[in-house]
């Protein structure tokens, strides 16, 4: 189950002997990415470096409500330093507005701006309903993204069975689904994947793959 697991540490207090340990566990459990914020991309992209764990950031967060113009510029800049993979906020606000050109056209520019690299929609689940995490998802297929992923982990709630399988339900095999924030035991984990989750977003990671 390693490989399912982006092991993430996206604390704004988080500081270098942090980061630098959650790139050791990463490379000796062969995570599939660490998750980290954009400040730690070149330390990250230098200690995994002659390894397949991808380094992978997050954008637009945890609130998802900056200018499209400064996710695009984040997202471009996470990729130009050594990002792998970029895990974009929407504006959860326009969505729920119903202003579903607008996600859809922001998700297009930032996939255009990180071009190969993969990338995954962050739709705060927590904040949705149902209708709107469906309109999430194909928002982010029209705009082709790779993944749809819950949760930032900072807001009301994390990544529950039901969404992940309406989510997998929405985008079928056109896109992967993450499921983050709050899975914190392997029995969570086998849930979330038997629901459909392809990766799992966690600070839980050596616990779930140790247990």
């Amino acid at each position: 189950m390693n490989k399912y697991i982006d092991h993430t540490l996206l604390k704004p207090n988080a500081q270098k002997d942090q980061v630098t340990k959650l790139c050791e566990e990463a490379k000796q459990y062969d995570f599939a990415s660490v998750c980290v914020n954009p400040c730690w991309i070149p330390l990250a992209k230098e200690l995994l470096q002659g390894t397949d764990v991808k380094v992978c950031v997050v954008i637009g967060f945890p609130l998802g409500a900056m200018t499209t113009e400064a996710k695009v510029f984040e997202a471009k800049d996470a990729v130009e330093k050594g990002a792998q993979e970029v895990d974009m906020v929407i504006n959860v606000g326009m969505l729920k507005d119903g202003c579903d050109a607008y996600v859809t056209e922001e998700i297009r520019k930032i996939k255009e701006a990180v071009g190969d690299k993969v990338l995954k929609v962050i739709i705060e689940t927590c904040l949705l309903t149902d209708e709107e995490k469906v309109r999430a998802c194909l928002d982010a297929k029209a705009a082709g993204a790779d993944f749809v992923k819950t949760s930032t982990g900072f807001s009301t709630g994390g990544a529950t069975v039901h969404d992940v399988r309406l989510m997998k339900e929405t985008v079928g095999d056109a896109l992967k689904v993450k499921a983050s924030g709050g899975v914190r035991t392997k029995e969570t984990m086998k849930e979330m994947v038997e629901a459909g989750a392809e990766r799992i977003g966690t600070s839980s990671g050596i616990a779930l793959v140790s247990e």
